[in-house]
């Protein structure tokens, strides 16, 4: 009975030494991506024979013996952290929502969760895969040949891409000129355009007086390695000097390897005045062939390399996970879970608006809160350890007066 007296003290020291421990790793974690803080909870610990006591009334209620206090963690798993912005490529982090996580696969092919966004590459064997801090394989859905047509089911992302992208059709262009009002009968003009298989190629737009008719021109078409035809037919100006009809020509070119390329050519910014002929500005969507920049993760999950004609090459877009219970998520350390049967069906969710690139989730530790856990803490193990103090001081008393 005199050794009992003790365990309510030993108990409460124990478990204000383990929730110190707790808000020490939580505060050595203050800036680790992703990490999720633990808290210490307490519950009471019972003895094993419960006590029963009868009323008058013939009602009954019941208690059991306390001998101590005993303790558990819990994880904030849905505590959210601050967004900061890093400035690297495969940075990427989830913003406004706290049921979600990235997909990593071990080498041992097991799957785990995290909010960690803070990715890189490693190449094994020749593949170059995208990877966590923890070197653990960045599930993804595969695009379609770089388009943005994306598999069903998730796999590791591979960190595949040319280094060189064909050119970008011209497919829609604005010219801006001026066709001389007086003193030529015709004018000429060349534009630089683009097929899927031509890195640019000279198209000229003929002007020719229409004879007898005020302010009416012919125009045509002719381009290297090709037939030009479409919208041919007389271009109208109106007494200021600006087009009257029509203002946007189609014009189709044929090829001469089989390629096709179809131009929208606005031409509502030409005018017809006094002055020379020329060409002052041409606007295009088409573009020459692209050497590759940069790959990266965008705001919208998807892990792509982009050329310098703009165009860009799609390898993946991220997995993104949600469970029916995230708080019953087994944490493997601070920045990794891994699901159970307590934490529900699984569901992969739409990544707009989601993420923002180019920055991380800080650990979502509140300092200021975990110092004054601490100080509470210390109060209490400081109250524990004089309990065990007077314990201690009253058995020696008894076994002085024993002897």
């Amino acid at each position: 009975m005199a050794l009992s007296s003790f365990l309510a003290s030993s108990s409460g020291l124990e478990a204000q030494s383990h929730a110190l421990g707790q808000v020490s790793t939580n505060i050595a974690n203050m800036r680790t991506i992703g990490y999720r803080s633990n808290e210490t909870m307490f519950k009471t610990l019972l003895g094993a024979n419960p006590i029963v006591k009868s009323t008058n009334s013939g009602l009954s209620s019941s208690r059991a013996d306390i001998n101590g206090v005993n303790f558990y963690d819990r994880t904030n798993i849905l505590k959210t952290g601050e967004i900061a912005v890093t400035g690297n490529n495969y940075d990427v982090a989830i913003s406004g929502v706290e049921n979600a996580f990235f997909e990593v696969r071990d080498p041992a092919n097991n799957l785990y969760y995290t909010r960690a966004g803070d990715f890189g590459t490693r190449t094994e064997d020749g593949i170059t895969y995208l990877v966590n801090s923890s070197g653990f394989k960045v599930q993804g859905f595969a695009s379609d040949n770089g388009q943005e047509n994306f598999n069903v089911s998730a796999s590791d992302i591979i960190i595949k891409y040319p280094e060189q992208v064909p050119p970008l059709p011209s497919t829609e262009m604005t010219v801006t000129a001026n066709v001389p009002s007086t003193g030529v009968d015709s004018s000429s003009y060349t534009m630089t355009i683009y097929g899927s298989t031509h890195n640019g190629d000279n198209l000229h737009m003929h002007f020719k007086k229409v004879e007898g008719v005020y302010n009416t021109w012919d125009i045509s078409f002719d381009v290297e390695d090709g037939t030009a035809t479409g919208s041919v037919g007389v271009v109208r100006f109106n007494e200021n000097g600006d087009v009257d009809t029509p203002k946007v020509l189609d014009v189709a070119i044929n090829w001469d390897d089989g390629d096709a390329t179809n131009i929208h050519l606005d031409i509502s910014n030409m005018t017809q005045l006094a002055g020379g002929p020329g060409i002052t500005y041409v606007e295009q969507d088409g573009a020459p062939a692209g050497q590759f920049v940069k790959s990266y993760i965008d705001e919208d999950g998807i892990v792509k390399a982009s050329y310098s004609n703009g165009d860009t090459y799609n390898f993946a877009k991220l997995a993104l996970v949600s469970f029916t219970s995230p708080e019953n998520l087994i944490p493997i350390n601070g920045t990794m879970f891994e699901a159970n049967a307590e934490t529900g069906a699984t569901d992969y969710i739409n990544q707009e608006g989601v993420l923002e690139s180019q920055a991380l989730e800080q650990a979502a530790v509140d300092v200021e809160k975990e110092f004054s856990t601490m100080i509470i803490i210390q109060r209490a193990y400081s109250m524990n350890t004089q309990s065990f103090t007077a314990n201690n001081e009253m058995l020696e008393l008894l076994v002085d007066l024993k002897s």
